[in-house]
């Protein structure tokens, strides 16, 4: 879904410095500028070389990332080694900032890589729940077997509130357009949209991966 599309009611209940980059050549079958974007100004990364990145940028309340997340999480277990790969929540807009909150307390809890994760998606998407509103999050967190009271507190931290920010910083520095979208080792952004599907966009990514690769 695209950027200016978004908002909590789509869900049913709801930097680098100044460095430009060489043209490089394009991987097969893609063209930069249609099927994928290669960043004048490098984005922020944390992982250390030779890893390569790919950042994942998501929203629980995007019915498209919804459907995309178990076809990335295969992905992402069948990557190389040398692929580091993390998710980022997007925050297009302020009344976004609940679920983010929600992505980055889990995350925290190291809950992210469990079934809670998906379950989100499901209660936003297919229940209905309330999960922007906290009541009813943390009401419903409990019924997941989590600690209410450890994640209200972590929800509610400086720690969390600094990811927020964080991730609304690196979206506008890979220029996110919409989601689900792909950042590859702070260079290169692609979408759903300009990749023309998921599995294509997947494929996109192995190739620029290769191509930083072969880059060292």
């Amino acid at each position: 879904m695209k950027r200016r599309d978004f908002a909590l009611a789509t869900t049913g209940a709801a930097l680098a410095g100044l460095i430009h980059l060489p043209a490089r050549a394009q991987p097969a079958g893609f063209k930069a500028g249609t099927d994928y974007l290669e960043l004048k100004t490098p984005a922020p990364v944390d992982a250390k070389p030779p890893q390569i990145e790919v950042v994942e940028f998501f929203s629980y309340g995007c019915v498209h990332c919804m459907h995309f997340e178990p076809i990335f999480e295969k992905w992402k277990k069948a990557a190389p080694k040398d692929v580091s790969v993390r998710l980022e929540h997007v925050g297009f807009q302020s009344n976004f900032e609940p679920l983010q909150r929600i992505y980055y307390t889990l995350e925290a809890m190291g809950k992210v890589d469990t079934p809670v994760h998906g379950k989100v998606f499901t209660a936003l998407q297919v229940d209905r729940v309330r999960l922007d509103q906290p009541a009813a999050l943390f009401d419903w967190v409990a019924k997941q077997g989590l600690d209410r009271a450890k994640f209200e507190e972590i929800y509610k931290s400086f720690g969390v509130a600094n990811k927020v920010r964080r991730a609304v910083q690196l979206q506008d520095a890979y220029k996110v357009e919409g989601t689900p979208a792909l950042g590859i080792a702070g260079r290169y952004y692609t979408d759903g949209s300009m990749a023309k599907g998921f599995e294509r966009m997947l494929a996109l990514t192995d190739a620029l991966i290769a191509q930083e690769r072969k880059r060292g």
